[in-house]
């Protein structure tokens, strides 16, 4: 474990700034919402699991985003490299398994939910907005969203762009949360979102988006040099570790806590397609998330 030095900030160091409170807002309309909502008692105990998922989601964004982390990132890649996979492997996936679209949408009073719908429907101006979300609705424009993401934020020039600019920092990491969910709706569904992908073409998808996640751990990795100037110029950093050390942490991070999600979700369904009877015996299977 990395020794602790004075520069480094305490468990108490929390900041209340704008992404703490979209964490709350979420949280406060996801309870609004879901007062809203009639269940059916046989459906309770699955329902308590998503929301448990929602819950969950919000706290690893605030962690990501609001926690001591956020602090320790300007000093440290690897902890940079900890946020990243919070927001995409594990906040996104969990925002998804726990289906929070129609509480979110009740939570809005009845009146501006139908002025809304109507809006976005038939108002020429939402037509590129239209556009958009039919687009990421297919897989292989939110595989390519999700990898682009990945990649050119990490691309030296853009990676410290972000650690001088405050907003554009803040638009990173809201893409990476929101092409990450736009890639695990179609891996693990989360009605009303849909996926066309079968089991086989899931598991091809999520491979697909782990491998490149890969390659660039590999580049991090075996990089001769530090490749981000902002690191690399600093004197010192918590626990005396060097700008390279540093960096090829980060790598590992990618590599090995960043597979886990993906790895969970290829096994799965794996596990599925060959235990699936064949023939006059086959029958529907359940979603990886609980299907209806």
């Amino acid at each position: 474990m990395l020794a602790a030095t004075a520069s480094a900030p305490g468990f108490w160091d929390w900041s209340l700034d704008a992404p703490l409170v979209i964490v709350i807002d979420l949280a406060i309309l996801y309870r609004l919402g879901d007062r809203r909502t009639v269940r059916p008692m046989r459906t309770r105990g699955a329902q308590h699991l998503r929301s448990a998922a929602f819950y969950g989601s919000l706290i690893v964004l605030a962690i990501a985003l609001s926690s001591p982390l956020d602090i320790l990132s300007d000093d440290l890649f690897w902890a940079h490299m900890v946020q990243h996979v919070l927001l995409m492997l594990v906040a996104a996936p969990l925002m998804v398994l726990a289906r929070p679209w129609v509480r979110l949408w009740r939570s809005v009073p009845l009146t501006a939910r139908r002025r809304i719908a109507r809006t976005l429907s038939r108002d020429q101006r939402a037509a590129p907005l239209r556009t958009v979300v039919r687009a990421l609705g297919r897989p292989a424009t939110a595989l390519v969203a999700f990898t682009a993401t990945l990649a050119v934020w990490h691309v030296p020039v853009m990676f410290d762009a972000t650690l001088r600019s405050a907003p554009l920092h803040a638009l990173e990491h809201t893409l990476f949360f929101l092409t990450a969910v736009a890639l695990f709706k179609h891996v693990i569904d989360s009605p009303p979102l849909r996926s066309p992908l079968d089991d086989p073409r899931r598991i091809l998808f999520t491979t697909t988006a782990m491998v490149v996640s890969w390659a660039l751990a590999v580049v991090l990795a075996l990089a001769p040099h530090p490749l981000y100037g902002h690191y690399a110029a600093l004197a010192s950093r918590p626990g005396g570790i060097s700008a390279l050390a540093d960096q090829q942490i980060a790598a590992g991070v990618m590599w090995v806590p960043g597979s886990v999600t993906f790895v969970l979700v290829i096994f799965a369904y794996i596990h599925r397609w060959l235990a699936r009877p064949t023939g006059g015996a086959a029958r529907r299977e359940p979603r990886l998330a609980g299907g209806h």
